[in-house]
């Protein structure tokens, strides 16, 4: 693809974070857009935030958890604008940091049926038609931790590796075909998203309210740990636009591999060391500690333990 000119881009989770940093990298190339998402007053906000730049964007409310609410969705990109020609599967959930002891079934349900099956259902809905016209470009958001095994992460660290399995199955069989869609993984790292704060759309039969309801009943002191969790991480992690001019570079040179810093790289070739010698795996930190650990941050006391349940 030599451009996204009057191409037609799908964004699932296009409504905030990474996922409206396409959308507006994109329509700076004159795409056409379509942002899908669960939340729809987001969505009207990111729509008119689009539009008053110029961009051609429509918006559709969507449950990518449900393969029915995916079809509808590319019913009406068919509808609307005969297909997709950028497909970025970006919707994605954290349950929180929670030990394989004290994660849920609800844990996992929530977080496989957006980050797996939303790719799933993604794929079921709109592969079909662009390998018959044979171009265009699919995007997978998946993540360093499809790579690594971050303690405390479980249900995320599966959706994840699955994530990374799907795409790479996807490229091979798509070469082997010699088809002109061209796809990509998207592995960020530390990126400054309102994912930490997803619990917002967990659905309500996936809400265990003997541990949620515990978690949402935090104290004032508690909450102004977490909130001055979050206002470092936003100071130290990377903007959406920076990943979204990575995924725009990506989708043109037809890249497959997509990372949004180096911070991980040890990790990743520790475990792939370790596969080759058949020795068991290293401990590791939980992804917050090695955030601290990268910034060199120990002033807030016990932070692991008080937004465990972010």
């Amino acid at each position: 693809m030599d451009n996204l000119n009057g191409k037609v881009a799908v964004i699932t989770g296009g409504a905030s974070g990474m996922g409206l940093a396409f959308a507006h990298r994109f329509a700076s190339e004159g795409a056409r857009l379509v942002l899908a998402d669960i939340e729809e007053p987001v969505l009207k906000n990111a729509l008119i935030g689009l539009k008053e730049m110029g961009a051609e964007a429509i918006g559709v409310q969507c449950d990518v958890s449900k393969l029915d609410s995916m079809h509808d969705l590319a019913a009406e990109v068919d509808e609307v604008y005969g297909g997709a020609d950028v497909l970025c599967l970006n919707a994605g959930v954290a349950a929180g940091q929670r030990t394989m002891l004290e994660t849920t079934l609800a844990d996992w349900q929530w977080v496989l049926g957006v980050n797996l099956w939303g790719i799933i259902h993604g794929i079921d809905a709109f592969l079909q038609g662009l390998v018959e016209r044979d171009n265009g470009h699919i995007v997978i958001t998946a993540s360093v931790c499809g790579l690594t095994s971050f303690p405390s992460a479980g249900p995320y660290n599966t959706s994840k590796y699955a994530a990374v399995a799907i795409a790479e199955t996807l490229y091979n069989e798509l070469s082997a075909i010699e088809s002109q869609v061209g796809v990509t993984a998207l592995c960020p790292g530390f990126v400054n998203t309102q994912i930490i704060d997803s619990v917002r759309n967990r659905p309500e039969h996936l809400v265990d309210h003997a541990i949620d309801d515990k978690a949402l009943g935090i104290s004032a002191d508690e909450q102004e740990i977490r909130e001055e969790f979050l206002e470092l991480f936003a100071s130290q992690s990377h903007e959406p636009s920076v990943v979204a001019e990575l995924v725009y570079k990506a989708i043109l040179d037809r890249t497959f591999w997509v990372f949004t810093d180096e911070q991980h790289v040890e990790s990743i070739n520790r475990r792939h060391t370790e596969i080759r010698e058949r020795s068991n795996p290293s401990e590791v930190s939980t992804m917050v500690e090695e955030f601290f650990g990268k910034i060199g941050e120990e002033s807030i006391p016990n932070l692991t333990n008080e937004i465990k349940n972010g």
